[in-house]
């Protein structure tokens, strides 16, 4: 029945599981070694200092993080009684909060506060993977999601920080994309406008390009915006993407529906 957790265990839900469990057992078990942290990785090509602000670019660059999920979360307070309002309400407190933890490291890049900008990250993911997953299998599945879901999450960063081993927070940044990808293509839809996450995953995987082009985006700009600082300002477009779908959508007709020119 719509809105409860389903019994039957089907196809799609096996194949949910493996797309969220293999990559997990391939980082620990198949590659198998530790990945540790890039000592270049704070490294940035915009050092400039502005209004009393060491690396004034990238940290200025995250106030979209915090405008996104302000506007998120206040569409969350009015909308109480929307499916997963929890977990959603969860996602856009983490990315209101990558404002400040990100620019805390981006203010004195380390490994130290380095910490500070990976965990509301992790909210953030731990949050969409918890609304999805419990939209499409039932409202029950939140309340037994979340809070496991936001400590596996946390525990990635803390178990990064403690053995410099980056594998188990790799997965948590790599899984919720999978998830949206495989549920939208898979399960039955029961909103309109279920591309707007196709829009979010798509803006994130471009600001992961233009992190990697940091100091090659920085000259070819004439020093006007690092990749790194461009990076910031094209992921806060996904957090946005998600709000605009919970804004607009609407239930379907019937759970087998498929959006047919909705924009």
């Amino acid at each position: 029945m719509k809105g409860t957790l389903r019994s039957r265990f089907g196809w799609r839900d096996l194949g949910l599981v493996l797309l969220i469990v293999a990559p997990l057992w391939y980082l620990m078990v198949v590659y198998g070694a530790p990945i540790p942290q890039d000592r270049g990785y704070h490294v940035f090509a915009d050092t400039r200092r502005c209004l009393g602000l060491d690396n004034f670019g990238n940290v200025a660059s995250n106030l979209g993080f915090l405008l996104a999920g302000a506007v998120g979360m206040s569409w969350c307070f009015r909308h109480p009684d929307i499916q997963a309002v929890r977990s959603w309400t969860v996602f856009f407190v983490g990315v209101a909060l990558v404002f400040f933890g990100s620019g805390y490291y981006h203010s004195g890049p380390s490994d130290e506060s380095l910490v500070w900008d990976r965990l509301p990250m992790t909210v953030a993911f731990m949050g969409v993977f918890s609304a999805l997953l419990s939209e499409h299998l039932g409202k029950e599945l939140e309340r037994r999601l979340l809070v496991p879901a936001l400590a596996v999450g946390i525990a990635s960063v803390i178990l990064w920080k403690m053995t410099d081993d980056l594998r188990v927070y790799l997965w948590v940044q790599l899984t919720p994309l999978l998830a949206i990808c495989y549920v939208i293509a898979v399960y039955p839809g029961r909103y309109t406008h279920h591309h707007y996450l196709l829009y979010g995953v798509g803006f994130y995987a471009l600001a992961k390009v233009a992190e990697y082009y940091d100091n090659g985006l920085y000259v070819l700009s004439s020093a006007a915006i690092s990749g790194h600082s461009a990076k910031h300002l094209i992921a806060a477009a996904a957090p946005f993407c998600i709000y605009l779908m919970l804004r607009r959508r609407a239930p379907l007709k019937t759970p087998g529906d498929r959006e047919v020119g909705k924009s």
